[in-house]
This record gives structure tokens, C-alpha cells and sequence, in this order.
């Protein structure tokens, strides 16, 4: 049934693209939209780990980093990206510590340039909490808000990997539809299926409620109309 409805996706994105497969935008995404039955008290953000990254190797990440004792901004920024070059991490384009954050970022200008530039923002997870504060609700209402990592995890490439591969589902608990980005038209039509398995496993466990309060799941993109997947059993509305 997945698998049905993805090839459907995948070839009506085709049919748009003018010119056929060659000029496929690869970066439309594919989402994955999650209705639940019962709204939840408490707002969270479900983090997803996924079999096949979702970004092209062309997108651009950023890492907020904490502010080295007895360092300035420079130099605890070169001091990060020794690291991560250390570690075999190409994939982040730009560090930036929490002092040069607070420094060159403080107007709405900036912070708008800032939000444009990049498509991922990570933070390491020692000033993730200060940082809302600086970066202003934008990040927040386009869905960029920074994803926390440990820089100080053993496995450095596997912890950032995850984080820039995987996907969120931010869970409001103002309404019941959530969205996750769980792949793009340039993908393969078995790595979107295996994506969308592995999404489903990880809100099954940690969705308020669990499995039991997925009421629809729907695949969509942009501009295409979205497809059931799974509908629940109204059984599971009593419970």
C-alpha cells in the first residue's frame, strides 16, 4: 500500500517536471503527514533517525557551538572544525560560537540573512536552552530550530550523521496534524518506502499515546494532493 502510493507520488512529480526526470526538482520534498486522534497536553519534538539521508550532499549546515574558556570567538571556532575535520565530517559548512551568535546576530536583519543561508542548524547541546533567546521565533515558525548534538559523544561523525540524515516530527499541542520531511522526488521509490517504515516505527514508540493515537497517515508534496496510507481502526478511538 506504501509502496503504491510513493511510485504514485514519484510519478506525478515526474509528470510536473517539465522535460521529464532530467530536470527533476530533487529538492521537493516528500512528507509524511501524521493525523492523531487525541491532541496532547505537552508539545515535543520527535527525532527520527532514517535508513537513507534526505538532504542533497549540497545542503548547508550550520553548528552553534559553546564558547571555550580563556578562547575568543575565532579560535573556539577553529577549534571545533578541527575537530570535526578530525572526525571525517565534511558536511558542516559553518561554525558559529555562541559569542560571535550574540555579537554579529543581534538584529532581525541578521538573524533573517542567517536563517536563509542555511537548510540545517545543529547546536551543541551545552547552550541549546540559550539560545531561543538569541535566534528569535522565525527559526522556530519555519521549522529550523536548531537540533541538539553531542560534541562530546565518542562516535562524533555517527551523533552529527544522525542528526543531519534524520528527520523531526514536531508534535503542537494546538492541533492534530504533524508533519515530518522523510525524503525527496529524487529519491528512490524503495529508499522513500524504507523512510517512511522507519519513521513510523519511531512515532509508534514515541508519540503521546503511542501507535494507538495515530488516527491517518498520508504521504505528500508540495504541490500534490495527499495519499492515505494507513487509516486506524475506529476501535482504537475508545481505547
Amino acid at each position: 500500500q506504501v509502496k503504491k502510493a510513493v511510485e504514485a507520488l514519484l510519478a506525478f512529480a515526474r509528470s510536473k517536471a517539465k522535460g521529464g526526470a532530467l530536470l527533476l526538482n530533487e529538492s521537493e520534498s516528500v512528507q509524511l503527514l501524521v493525523t492523531v486522534w487525541k491532541v496532547p497536553r505537552v508539545a515535543q519534538v520527535i527525532k527520527i533517525p532514517l535508513p537513507h539521508g534526505i538532504r542533497p550532499e549540497t545542503a548547508e549546515v550550520c553548528l552553534f557551538t559553546k564558547d571555550e574558556p580563556n578562547l575568543s570567538a575565532e579560535q573556539t571556532e577553529n577549534l571545533y572544525r578541527k575537530l570535526l575535520i578530525q572526525n571525517g565530517i565534511r558536511s558542516v559548512s559553518q561554525i558559529i560560537s555562541y559569542k560571535t551568535l550574540k555579537k554579529e546576530y543581534k538584529l532581525f536583519e541578521a538573524k533573517r540573512r542567517l536563517l536563509s543561508r542555511f537548510d540545517l542548524f545543529l547546536s551543541d547541546d551545552r547552550i541549546r536552552r540559550l539560545l531561543p533567546s538569541h535566534i528569535g521565533k522565525h527559526f522556530y515558525e519555519s521549522k529550523k530550530a536548531p537540533l541538539s548534538v553531542n560534541l562530546k559523544a565518542r562516535n562524533l561523525a555517527k551523533e552529527l550523521q544522525k542528526r543531519i540524515q534524520g528527520t523531526t516530527l514536531p508534535v503542537t499541542n494546538k492541533g492534530c496534524c504533524y508533519t515530518a520531511r522523510i525524503g525527496h522526488t529524487g529519491m528512490k521509490a524503495d529508499e522513500i518506502l524504507d523512510n517512511i517504515i522507519a519513521a513510523a516505527e519511531v512515532i509508534a514508540k514515541k508519540l503521546p499515546k503511542n501507535w494507538k493515537n495515530v488516527k491517518i497517515l498520508h504521504i505528500k508534496t508540495l504541490k500534490s494532493v495527499a495519499l492515505p496510507i494507513f487509516s486506524a481502526n475506529i476501535s482504537n478511538l475508545d481505547e
